[in-house]
């Protein structure tokens, strides 16, 4: 089954993405929900013309997240957890954690377009991936440290 996306699905595409997707995901979640709709033949003309008047728009917001990947592949960041006896920390670090530590510094991204690929189980220097635009994707270096 051919959707057109209307917002953007981690792991499946971004918005305006043509997708083919399996039917009952699509008419049982991604429809009723209003994150897609079906790629007819007069969605699709309508889909080509956002795409053409947005495109000025498009390049813009993608130098903007440029010139922010830039700036956070410079910082550094300080999470604090509480670390046992043996070196393992309790709980968890979270993207909140993160997201929340940047906007300390001044960057406000959203959690849910940061993804930590390590397990952090320790003190120690780890990286978080952060998902900007669809074309713009940095990391960013965060050190954990006891309380």
């Amino acid at each position: 089954m051919e959707i057109i996306l209307k917002t953007d699905i981690k792991g499946l595409g971004y918005k305006n993405d043509l997708v083919n997707v399996k039917p009952g995901y699509g008419r049982n979640y991604l429809i009723p929900q209003g994150y897609a709709v079906l790629a007819t033949g007069s969605n699709k003309k309508i889909l080509a013309e956002n795409i053409k008047q947005a495109s000025h728009k498009a390049e813009k917001i993608k130098t903007e997240a440029e010139q922010l990947a830039a700036k956070l592949s410079e910082v550094s960041l300080e999470i604090k957890a509480k670390i046992g006896d043996i070196g393992k920390i309790f709980g968890k670090v979270t993207t909140l954690q993160i997201s929340d530590a940047l906007a300390s510094k001044g960057f406000e991204i959203d959690r849910k377009k940061i993804a930590i690929p390590t397990a952090v189980e320790g003190a120690g220097e780890y990286t978080a991936d952060i998902d900007l635009h669809r074309e713009v994707k940095t990391q960013v270096k965060f050190v954990v440290v006891g309380e």
